[in-house]
């Protein structure tokens, strides 16, 4: 039977197509905005990619400390919706923003008030889910939002390099040209938001009084991984990898700018990535009916480990478009196997609590890669073993995968 979304997982759903925009703002655009910025205040090109990496690892760990607070905080009656706005607010008056600053370090300072709004949204986003849908159709619902979201992110993207490619035959500046696509995008993300803030209703709740018990729930749940290690040793797993991942995602632009790279070259190979992800993705679902899932997902992390070590060997501009290429191939497989995994992993009765500490490990692991690719490059004086050193990351993830594997076999 054909899978068909109700109104509300419609407007659930049309969040991933809002909020992607930003994502993909934040990994093409914007670092070369700020490398423009940077030059401009004599930044050398090694420093540049640190000091990205660096207000990158910034707003996650400020995700990773500010999440589990804030998320616990909205579980009580009438406050998610209020939370979820508040800061879609702040990170698309800051993307606003970022189009009008002239200062590499106020633009730093901003982009990390942006970045940890927009990753906060999506902690209440997720928890919506809940709300919107039954538990039957949550998985559907949950992949199609992904999907879109790699496709309808492309819109506004388009729009954006047309600006900025060709603003001369507009008629207008480069900085004018990248403050109206910052702007495309804050407006993208708002108004595709409004239909799911008017429709959205918190069904699922706790009284104000009792929110401090999620704090005791999370606490019993780490108790009890102490006596399930194939649940621990695959959030280990998944830490180390979805790290390297995101970091990839993070880092890309910035990286190939560094390099020299043409910047038109550049945004058109990351809108492939965008492009090959979505098919990608739902290859690798149907795969799933066919292939245990454990062994889908090692493809995955060999093949994002062998990604990382090709980019220590770029050089040309046409290395960067079949790295672009292929990590769109893995990037959605790798994310919704995950999800899928570990939901057979986890007792069904427990799943919400679980994937509370499953969502901080995702979230709130995008900050050792960057930093690392950020302090080997100034170590080492150079961006390709910077970014080569992310490769550390998919090793440990597929050390403990295996001892995660090992421990199911024995089951």
């Amino acid at each position: 039977m054909k899978f068909k979304l109700n109104t509300l997982e419609k407007k659930w759903v049309l969040y991933d197509v809002a909020n992607s925009a930003f994502t993909l703002l934040v990994s093409t655009i914007m670092p070369i905005y700020f490398n423009a910025l940077a030059d401009a205040g004599g930044v050398s090109e090694v420093d540049y990619l640190a000091y990205w990496g660096y207000a990158t690892s910034a707003s996650t760990l400020i995700v990773a400390f500010l999440g589990p607070i804030l998320g616990t905080s909205s579980d009580a009656k009438g406050r998610k919706k209020i939370f979820f706005m508040i800061a879609v607010l702040v990170g698309a008056i800051g993307c606003v923003g970022l189009g009008i600053m002239q200062s590499w370090l106020w633009f730093l300072l901003l982009f990390v008030i942006a970045k940890s709004a927009y990753q906060l949204s999506l902690v209440f986003y997720d928890s919506m889910l809940t709300d919107v849908t039954t538990k039957e159709r949550m998985d559907e619902v949950s992949s199609r939002g992904y999907a879109y979201g790699y496709i309808g992110s492309c819109i506004p993207f388009i729009a954006s390099l047309v600006l900025v490619l060709m603003y001369e035959s507009f008629g207008i500046s480069m900085n004018t040209a990248m403050m109206l696509a910052f702007i495309l995008i804050a407006l993208w993300w708002i108004i595709l938001t409004i239909p799911l803030f008017r429709s959205y209703k918190q069904i699922n709740y706790v009284d104000s009084a009792k929110t401090k018990g999620t704090w005791h729930r999370l606490i019993n749940i780490f108790k009890e991984l102490k006596q399930d290690k194939q649940i621990l040793f695959f959030l280990i797993s998944f830490f180390f990898f979805i790290d390297g991942v995101y970091t990839i995602i993070d880092m890309a632009t910035a990286y190939g700018t560094a390099l020299g790279f043409d910047t038109t070259s550049l945004l058109l190979a990351l809108l492939l990535t965008q492009i090959v992800a979505f098919p990608a993705a739902i290859f690798f679902g149907k795969m799933s009916h066919k292939y245990p899932n454990y062994k889908l997902l090692y493809i995955c992390i060999v093949a994002y480990l062998c990604i990382a070590l090709y980019a220590i060997t770029l050089a040309e501009q046409y290395q960067f478009w079949i790295l672009a290429f292929f990590v769109g191939l893995f990037q959605g497989a790798i994310q919704s196997l995950s999800r899928s995994y570990f939901a057979k992993l986890i007792p069904a009765e427990k799943s919400g609590e679980y994937f509370g500490i499953y969502d901080i490990c995702g979230k709130g692991a995008a900050f050792v890669g960057t930093f690392l690719v950020s302090f080997v490059s100034q170590l080492t004086d150079s961006m390709n073993l910077g970014v080569g050193a992310i490769a550390i990351m998919f090793i440990f993830g597929l050390f403990f995968f295996i001892k995660t594997n090992k421990l199911a076999k024995k089951d």
